[in-house]
This record gives C-alpha cells, sequence and structure tokens, in this order.
C-alpha cells in the first residue's frame, strides 16, 4: 500500500500538535508521561517533534490524559481556533 505524502497543512498540524503535548508535559520526564500513557519513548518524541504528524485517535487521548490536556484544548492548540 502506498503511503500519500502529507501536504504541509498536515506536517504544520503535527507539528503543533507535538508543541502543545510538550508544553503540556511541562517538566515531566518523557519516560514518565511515555509510560503512563503505555506508548514508547520513542513514539513519544516522534509526535512532540512532529515526525508522527498523523498519530492515532487513541494514542492522542492516552497522551493527553497523561499530561492533564482536555481534548478541547488540545484541539485549540492544534487549529488556533477556541471553542465555543
Amino acid at each position: 500500500m502506498v503511503r500519500v505524502p502529507l501536504t504541509e497543512a498536515e506536517r504544520e498540524r503535527g507539528e503543533r500538535l507535538g508543541a502543545a503535548l510538550r508544553a503540556a508535559r511541562g517538566p515531566r520526564s518523557m519516560a514518565e508521561v511515555a509510560l503512563e500513557a503505555g506508548v514508547s519513548v520513542e513514539t513519544l518524541r516522534k509526535i512532540e517533534t512532529g515526525r508522527i504528524p498523523t498519530p492515532a485517535f487513541f494514542t492522542v487521548v492516552a497522551l493527553a490524559d497523561a499530561v492533564g490536556l482536555p481534548l478541547d484544548a488540545l484541539r485549540d492548540a492544534i487549529t488556533g481556533v477556541p471553542t465555543g
């Protein structure tokens, strides 16, 4: 199966996702957050650096929960559009 290349907008959205999760992680280590979310440190590193710009939904949910970031706040950070 051939993977369709990501658009520039998709890459930028992935970078914003990573930045939001990294900021919410604060002083906690990647290992601590990855363990709590049930993902590998390498997966977290790739998401935070934008190397996985379209992670699986449940991975995003687990990471957001682990860093205490509500999904609506994460959406706002990714899109730049506040809810409500």
